[in-house]
């Protein structure tokens, strides 16, 4: 894999407000490799969204930015796919014509009308839709249309995919088939992912890297873990792995210790997972000292 194929360097970002500037961000540090799976976790307001919403271009760094295979992200653009919690399909298109939408778009003049239909058949089978292309939005679950809203930023190609908790909205046994589907895809295709998580467990099942972030305002990066579980990963094997349980561990450390949220501790005053032990540290570092 090719190194700083994602540089976000320095990155911050201050918003005007009533009360006098807001600084949501601050001295934002990270380097991705090609074809890592990213999971940007921390306490509601830490500005995950914000930086997301960086990488795909829809906001403006105050200071630093960031740099795509040597092109600074000042835009949105069709290497960089979003997927959001929302899956936000044309309710009047069909599941087909949703996804045939974005490869229009994107490959108009650089495909024949037979490749394009060959390729977004394509892209619905990779998340197993190909027996609803003829249906509309309002005829399938939920679960399927993330399945269509993931099938349509694949569709773009893109070079990186971001995703804002896309299986944040779904049930418990939607969100885990919709989690091996994903590991399926990126083992498939090898995309580059930052994903949005507020959920441990899928943090540490589908990520190569966990970036945690401290809370805001001025939230920065507090931590990495590299998670060096082997692929693929078998959720049910992982269960009684106590490497996948240490790393776990970290995480929930960092969130309710190292970060101690009140709001979210007076909301949850028995949180239902509480390490047993204190583990021995993971190695754990931020871009920024690695530089």
């Amino acid at each position: 894999m090719a190194n700083n194929y994602l540089d976000i360097s320095g990155v911050g970002i201050t918003f005007p407000t009533d009360n006098g500037p807001f600084c949501a961000l601050e001295n934002v540090n990270l380097r991705i490799d090609e074809g890592q799976f990213i999971a940007l976790i921390g306490h509601s307001g830490c500005g995950k969204s914000t930086l997301l919403n960086i990488l795909a271009g829809l906001e403006q760094a105050t200071s630093g930015g960031a740099i795509l295979q040597g092109q600074v992200v000042d835009e949105p653009g069709p290497e960089r796919a979003v997927v959001f919690q929302n899956h936000a399909l044309m309710p009047w298109l069909t599941v087909y014509q949703n996804v045939e939408l974005a490869v229009k778009q994107v490959f108009k003049g650089r495909k024949s009308k037979r490749e394009m239909r060959e390729w977004t058949e394509h892209n619905l089978q990779l998340v197993h839709m190909e027996h609803a292309l003829d249906k509309l939005p309002g005829e399938i679950s939920g679960g399927m249309k993330q399945r269509v809203g993931i099938a349509r930023c694949l569709a773009m190609q893109p070079k990186v995919v971001l995703m804002d908790e896309p299986f944040g909205a779904l049930d418990a046994l939607t969100r885990a088939h919709l989690q091996d589907s994903l590991m399926e895809i990126h083992a498939e295709l090898g995309n580059t992912v930052v994903m949005i998580t507020h959920d441990v467990d899928e943090a540490v099942l589908l990520s190569d890297r966990i970036v945690m972030m401290t809370n805001g305002p001025a939230a920065t990066i507090g931590e990495i873990l590299e998670v060096e579980l082997p692929r693929p990963r078998d959720r049910l094997a992982l269960a009684e792995n106590p490497d996948f349980n240490h790393v776990r561990q970290q995480v929930l450390k960092f969130l309710y210790a190292k970060q101690r949220n009140p709001a979210l501790l007076e909301e949850n005053a028995a949180p239902k997972e509480t390490p047993a032990s204190e583990p021995t540290p993971l190695r754990a570092v931020n871009d920024s000292e690695a530089a």
